[in-house]
């Protein structure tokens, strides 16, 4: 577990696959308006993912990549600014809609050794959830970016690369990353998954998707907690923290305001960032621990089921049971495989 390159080589002479995945749509939202959130133009994400395939273009091992169509621009202008790499688009559908990312990821699922993908929490949560076993080297370019990690480009690609090629062995620099299943039950029974977080709010309507009010929530469910997170993650971290790939997760309950603590009950008040720029103080009623599968569960006569930080679906009467699952997507400790190559020499060359 120290790194060493794997004998890892395409036994028919072909050269590794990584696929590549840029969300026009991410980073657009609400929050650019209400918060300090940054904007992710075209432009910007097209730069970021040229650098990525700049960094596996500058492996000595053959690597050649497939990007998502877009019904923008944004696709075709990457493949051909690329330069000493085989690069083309990926044959999936583009139309413009979620839809997008899933296709490509179902197809990557299929034929890629790693993938790189441009977005937030939710576009790497569509990627996650049907890639399969396929290593994923996140970078932000969304929102409520918790998960995706803010790295230049350029070493998400050389990251990619060396996972993909097994120059580095992808056991020790990948880890799985535990997920939120929210099962409804009402009328219609639905279920939703998020990468990182889900939570109930006592709001009517889904509206803009974004979360702008955080004492709306009434309980939540995180795989990860830190205080320097987004969100629902960043208020559960204000109790303590929990790792990604640590096993179940945290519940939060979440007081009301309006109602008079019960006598004996000890709330704590948090304060938890709940949007770039945005900083609000939130009453805790219960922090616990969740083992894997473990359910909290909630009734509401109205109200919003939220996924990775977006209102995702209006509740009418409804139970809502979250449980923290084990086996999530594979991604890439980019910085790690890096570090592990440079030890064994992958960055030198002889003169």
């Amino acid at each position: 577990m120290n790194g060493e390159p794997t004998t890892r080589q395409p036994t028919t002479g072909e050269p590794a696959t990584v696929g590549l995945v840029v969300n026009p749509a991410a980073g657009r939202d609400i929050r650019r308006l209400v918060g300090g959130a940054a904007v992710s133009d075209n432009y910007a994400k097209r730069r970021t993912a040229e650098c990525a395939l700049a960094g596996l273009a500058s492996l000595e091992e053959p690597i050649e990549a497939r990007v998502m169509p877009t019904v923008s621009s944004i696709a075709d202008r990457i493949v051909d600014n690329v330069e000493g790499l085989p690069v083309r688009t990926l044959d999936t559908l583009a139309t413009g809609h979620r839809e997008d990312t899933h296709r490509a990821a179902e197809r990557l699922a299929e034929i890629a050794d790693a993938a790189i993908v441009l977005g937030g929490d939710g576009t790497t949560a569509d990627v996650g959830f049907r890639i399969g076993e396929v290593p994923v080297a996140a970078i932000s370019t969304g929102t409520n970016n918790v998960v995706p990690d803010s790295v230049d480009g350029t070493v998400a690609g050389i990251a990619a690369g060396l996972v993909a090629t097994g120059r580095v062995n992808p056991d020790t620099v990948t880890y799985r990353h535990c997920w939120i299943e929210a099962s409804v039950r009402g009328d219609t029974d639905r279920t939703r998954r998020g990468l990182a977080t889900a939570g109930v709010l006592e709001e009517p309507f889904v509206g803009t998707r974004a979360i702008l009010d955080a004492t709306a929530y009434r309980v939540g469910v995180v795989s990860r907690a830190s205080p320097g997170e987004i969100g629902l993650s960043g208020i559960a971290g204000a109790l303590g923290d929990h790792g990604p790939d640590d096993p179940g997760g945290i519940g939060l309950r979440f007081a009301d305001d309006t109602v008079a603590t019960a006598e004996g009950r000890t709330d704590r008040v948090v304060r938890g960032i709940v949007a770039p720029g945005v900083v609000e103080r939130i009453r805790i009623q219960e922090r616990c621990r969740l083992e894997p599968g473990e359910t909290l569960s909630t009734t509401i006569e109205e109200g919003v089921l939220a996924v990775d930080g977006e209102r995702d679906l209006e509740l009418t009467d409804a139970t809502v049971d979250l449980a923290a699952r084990a086996d999530g997507p594979r991604l890439i400790r980019m910085a790690e495989t890096l570090e592990a190559a440079a030890r064994v020499g992958e960055f030198v060359t002889d003169l």
